[in-house]
Formats: structure tokens, sequence, C-alpha cells
């Protein structure tokens, strides 16, 4: 599983790579609802999640059958998210809180979906973290539960601001779905949140 889900998420940062050079040759926006932007960076993040999500978890006191289906499922998850991003990028209509259509309201909920599977496998292994010291070299421990401390905030805030979108649109504010200061306001909340759980993490050691 390990060698799968190496391979997986190497191809989902190849993905994100090769829409860089899209973006490059066909131009457009940047940032937006609808821009090359979202594959780019949706195809590495979730790549470089699921590499090192498999690597992590190697050090967690977790059965090898229970750890290879979480990961399977996990595998899958990341590319359905990544893939749903994609085809909406190529059709240049948004992939998240666009229910303009019964496909594209398919989509976004299928996304919606998947992203909170991501949430409940994800935490699975992070209870498991803090339930039992992870094995590994010194220093290990704290890393793998300060990581996963830090990847659930990210989480939840990325969560609330889907879920807050979704209620937007469907009652006919999809506009105010993409508001910049609300985003703002949330990062920040974010990185108050970042600091609070690596001081948890470690006091927890």
């Amino acid at each position: 599983m390990d060698t799968l889900c190496l391979t997986v998420g190497l191809v989902l940062v190849v993905s994100g790579l090769a829409h860089l050079l899209v973006f490059a040759v066909d131009g457009g926006p940047w940032n937006g609802p609808v821009s090359w932007r979202k594959p780019v960076t949706f195809g590495l993040s979730f790549g470089a999640t699921l590499v090192a999500t498999a690597w992590v978890t190697s050090y967690l006191p977790v059965g090898p059958r229970l750890r290879a289906a979480l990961l399977g499922v996990f595998a899958a998850d990341c590319v359905v998210e990544v893939g749903g991003i994609t085809l909406q990028a190529w059709r240049g209509v948004p992939s998240h809180l666009d229910m303009e259509t019964p496909f594209d309201t398919a989509v976004s909920l299928t996304l919606a979906v998947g992203g909170a599977v991501l949430v409940a496998l994800l935490g699975v292994f992070a209870v498991a973290s803090f339930r039992h010291r992870p094995t590994g070299p010194a220093g290990m421990p704290l890393a793998v539960r300060s990581g996963f401390a830090v990847l659930l905030v990210g989480l939840a805030s990325g969560a609330v601001m889907i879920a807050r979108g979704v209620v937007l649109t469907r009652t006919g504010h999809q506009e105010a779905a993409y508001r910049w200061r609300a985003v703002a306001v949330a990062t920040g909340c974010y990185g108050v949140a970042v600091v609070g759980a690596a001081v948890w993490a470690a006091l927890t050691w």
C-alpha cells in the first residue's frame, strides 16, 4: 500500500505541475473561483499530503491491515478530489459551491463529501497518534503529533468555510461565498489555531 500511495501521490504532483504549464500557455487569472491555480495547488498539495501521510502513519501503533485499508480509501479520495477540481477547471466553472446545473451540483457535493471523508480518515490517524506514543527516533513522536494537530486545524477551518459557502450558495448569495475578507479572517484564525495546536502537542508529548 505504501508503494501505491507513493505512486498515486507522485501522479497527483505531476498533474499539478502539468497544469502550471497549462497556465503559462493559456494564461488567465491566477486567483478566483475559476482559474488554473486550483488544479495546480490541489494536485501538488494532495499529492504531497498523500505521500507524507503514508510515511508518517508507518510510525503509528495501528494494525497493518487497518492502516492499509485506511490509506487505500485516503488515496482514492485524493484522486476524486483532485480529479473533480481538475475537471471543473477544464470546463471553466467553479469546482466548489457551484449549483448552477445538476452536474455541477453533483460535482460540488461529491467534493464536499470527499472532504468529510478526508477529515474522518486523518482524524482516525490523529487520534491514534495521541492515544499511543508513536514509534521512531527521538523527536518523532512530537513531530507526528504536532503535524497531525496542525493538519486537523487546517481541515476544520476549510470544512467550516465550505459549509458556510454551501449555505450562502443555496440561499441565493453565491457571490458572497467567495468574499476576500472572510477568507482573510479565516486565515488569521487559522494561524492562531496552528500556534495553539503546536503548544498543545508539545505539552502532551
